[in-house]
């Protein structure tokens, strides 16, 4: 059988509200070309991003009626807890309300002037919180990860070879920790290879680097490498999740993405004087280290959605829509990174639109684009969210001019991805007429 589907029934719905091309040219005025400023109501097909929007199963509803709300030691958090302590095999499970609080948690601790934290590539995020407490963040992804058109199997890959080198220049005191994203979600959803991070491993071990894993989408990449690593195909995923975080010293996890929550993360850790140091942080900004910013119900949701995330229908599914969407697109010669990646597909904005200059962000025009034409709301990859600016003000360009359109789990149908699709082609049939766009205001932190 070719026709993929779902692994699951649908017993809930939501309605969708459908706009014309007129209405959609004014609310995109009115949002000064931001579809952040988009209200949801008018957005037809959201894949502005995959977390926190997937869909929760029945066994995660029943789990939120009998989710415990105790302030201290609730049986939902030592549910979480153990669930986690399975999977990672770390002992130290630390709860926050979201991904990007538990990173702050973590570069408040180990961040500082003069440091560097060195990664795959960060997400904007990560950077954020890397950059707020004055250290530094450096990419230095595989060369094959930077050239979209050209399919790899583990383009998400670290540059080894690059990383040895910075950590002689800068010196090991200066990088307090290493962290690979997996999968690489800025670097177009590409996966990791296993024999990657135990390359990486073993250089943070030389230098007495600690490795991190931001763990966001562990399940998607585990299945990628079954999939296309050499002595894994018989390897069950949790196995494979096992391995992967056994060569990590701690990691972080929005469980907006490969929990199926719609709010949640954790820092997991294997060093007790670096969890202190984070739970003393965590009390003052997120809540008791067994609830960290949570209700009771959301770490029994997250529980149940980490297990659930790892049986193999859902990823097979779930990987093979994103294939199918990509392909769909390759045939009509539509720009996209290649191979598909785990939870996304990523539109090349700088093949698509060359009329358009870096400096007139293309990525964002295309999203714009995306919009007017079908209600179809996506998010830059680019220069307007990676790009800096020198001394004199001039534009720094990002890597990669892209434009994601981030899959929610279990929520849309083949027929939404269909329509997508025919949007994606009317636009790219239609892509000299699209125009540039400059920045008004830009505000410090985004």
């Amino acid at each position: 059988m070719t026709t993929i589907i779902e692994p699951f029934k649908i017993k809930s719905v939501e309605p969708i509200h459908f706009t014309t091309k007129e209405q959609r040219e004014k609310i995109l005025r009115a949002a000064a070309y931001n579809p952040f400023l988009i209200h949801a109501d008018d957005v037809l097909i959201d894949l502005l991003t995959d977390s926190g929007t997937s869909a929760m199963s029945s066994a995660q509803w029943a789990g939120i009626m009998i989710g415990d709300e105790s302030y201290a030691g609730s049986k939902s958090f030592f549910h979480f807890e153990k669930t986690i302590q399975d999977i990672t095999g770390m002992p130290i499970v630390i709860p926050a309300h979201q991904g990007r609080a538990a990173e702050k948690i973590l570069f408040t601790v180990v961040g500082g002037k003069g440091k560097y934290i060195v990664s795959n590539t960060l997400f904007d995020t990560t950077r954020a919180n890397i950059e707020f407490s004055g250290a530094e963040g450096i990419d230095l992804l595989c060369k094959e990860g930077k050239l979209p058109s050209i399919p790899a199997p583990f383009k998400g890959n670290v540059d080894t070879a690059a990383l040895e080198r910075f950590i002689e220049e800068k010196g090991a005191e200066n990088i307090p920790l290493c962290m690979v994203t997996v999968t690489n979600n800025s670097g177009g959803g590409q996966p990791v290879s296993m024999e990657n991070i135990r390359q990486v491993k073993s250089i943070c071990t030389k230098y007495g680097i600690p490795l991190f894993i931001d763990a966001c989408r562990f399940a998607e990449n585990c299945y990628f490498i079954k999939l296309r690593e050499k002595g894994y195909a018989d390897k069950s995923i949790p196995e494979i999740a096992s391995e992967l975080f056994s060569y990590a010293d701690g990691c972080t996890m929005s469980a907006k993405k490969d929990a199926f929550a719609n709010i949640g993360g954790f820092i997991a850790l294997r060093n007790e004087e670096l969890a202190v140091q984070c739970r003393n942080l965590l009390i003052i900004t997120e809540g008791f280290p067994t609830y960290g910013g949570l209700a009771g119900r959301d770490l029994e949701a997250i529980a149940i959605g980490l297990k659930e995330v790892m049986e193999e229908p859902y990823l097979q599914y779930r990987i093979r829509s994103i294939q199918y969407l990509t392909e769909k697109l390759m045939k009509a010669n539509v720009p996209v990174m290649q191979p598909a990646g785990g939870h996304a597909v990523y539109i090349d904005a700088k093949a698509m639109l060359p009329h358009i200059p870096v400096e007139q962000y293309p990525g964002q025009a295309l999203v714009a684009a995306l919009y007017i034409e079908g209600g179809v709301r996506g998010v830059e990859i680019g220069s307007l969210m990676f790009g800096k600016h020198d001394e004199t003000g001039n534009l720094i360009p990002a890597v990669m001019e892209l434009v994601r359109l981030a899959i929610p789990r279990r929520v849309y149908t083949q027929s939404h991805i269909d329509y997508v699709a025919e949007v994606i082609i009317e636009v790219y049939e239609n892509r000299k007429k699209i125009k540039g766009l400059q920045i008004e205001y830009e505000a410090p932190i985004s």
